[in-house]
């Protein structure tokens, strides 16, 4: 596995969580700015990046952005603020998850294991294509293609798609969305979900694919292949 990138001005945090993740068993390596992350990340691969946002010069949010137009590395946002609009815009830019500062060490290793499970993981050919009229998702390939044009997703975006994919017209609360794709409880923030679903219908660029993508007012969501037809 490659290594975990942690990107923070403060040397202290950084200290803190290398010394968590490599007990876990996890290779480190650090960045104390933006322009030192972005500069890491095109000369050496990583399997997780560890942002966090308030930042000189280059914030966390330039970082984000910069890179998700050129990787799908899984990035985890740190912020010392807790505002709402902080945690959406982060996740509109491409973060996969966030913590706010402070945090527990325990839960941020919680959720890189997550993470990593999720945008990492493995299953049996039989399971792993799922075909929906133009719509052609490849779990192990971690591709999708509409026709002959292949769509780009985050991690997050691509997990979230291909489990509601993979029980189609089953609706899914947006708790059970959570501990299901992101990998630990529910915390009370429904934009999270809403967020990622708004992306990726930004992306199902097919009208009759994007209505698959539906949504149950005042339940969650579902994937209904036969919307396509409506």
């Amino acid at each position: 596995m490659n290594p975990i990138l942690i990107v923070d001005d403060e040397e202290r945090i950084r200290h803190l969580v290398r010394m968590y993740l490599e007990h876990e068993g996890y290779q480190v390596d650090e960045a104390e700015n933006g322009r030192e992350a972005i500069e890491k990340v095109e000369k050496r691969d990583y399997s997780l990046l560890i942002l966090d946002l308030m930042m000189p010069e280059v914030d966390g949010w330039k970082v984000c952005k910069e890179i998700r137009e050129k990787s799908d590395i899984p990035i985890i946002m740190l912020t010392a603020r807790g505002e709402e609009f902080d945690r959406v815009l982060g996740l509109e830019l491409g973060a996969d998850d966030y913590l706010v500062k402070p945090f527990s060490t325990k839960e941020l290793v919680a959720r890189v294991k997550a993470l990593l499970r999720r945008s990492g993981g493995k299953l049996t050919p039989k399971t792993s294509v799922l075909v929906y009229g133009p719509l052609k998702i490849e779990k192990d390939k971690h591709r999708v293609t509409i026709g002959e044009e292949q769509i780009n997703f985050t991690p997050r975006e691509f997990e979230l798609l291909y489990f509601l994919a993979k029980n189609p017209s089953r609706v899914f609360s947006r708790e059970q969305l959570m501990e299901t794709v992101w990998g630990y409880d529910f915390y009370g923030d429904a934009r999270t979900v809403d967020t990622h679903v708004k992306k990726i219908r930004e992306k199902l660029v097919d009208p009759q694919v994007r209505r698959m993508l539906a949504t149950v007012w005042g339940v969650g969501y579902k994937f209904d292949p036969d919307a396509a037809n409506d």
